[in-house]
């Protein structure tokens, strides 16, 4: 049995990386960040600061979208450098991030919302 995900209709607040790199040593401080704010509210992650992005930001984004469909509520990633949505797309993770490239433009959708398996 699945947790129901929150309405589009609910509140998103949105929040920036504020980091250069989603890296080893970086992650945990996104996480601790970012997953107690999950509890409560569906969150927009803005990566437009993130230049790099390793395994363990990879980790990191995915931990929180756990965390979040645990909850209840959504996480949605947004503003991805050219480098970084390529990455993404390198490992697969497009479907599970629902990130779409448009007009030039890397946009992410809402993770909440990715293909069942």
């Amino acid at each position: 049995m699945t947790n129901p995900v929150s309405s589009q209709s609910e509140p998103t607040a949105r929040v920036s990386a504020d980091l250069a790199a989603l890296i080893r040593g970086e992650e945990q401080t996104l996480v601790a960040r970012i997953a107690p704010l999950l509890q409560n509210q569906n969150i927009t992650l803005d990566l437009g600061s993130v230049s790099r992005i390793d395994a363990a930001g990879i980790a990191a984004l995915l931990t929180l979208y756990a965390n979040a469909h645990r909850a209840g509520h959504s996480f949605t990633i947004t503003n991805p450098s050219p480098r970084v949505a390529k990455i993404l797309t390198l490992v697969g993770l497009e479907g599970i991030l629902a990130y779409h490239i448009a007009n030039g433009k890397s946009h992410c959708g809402p993770i909440s919302q990715m293909p069942a398996a």
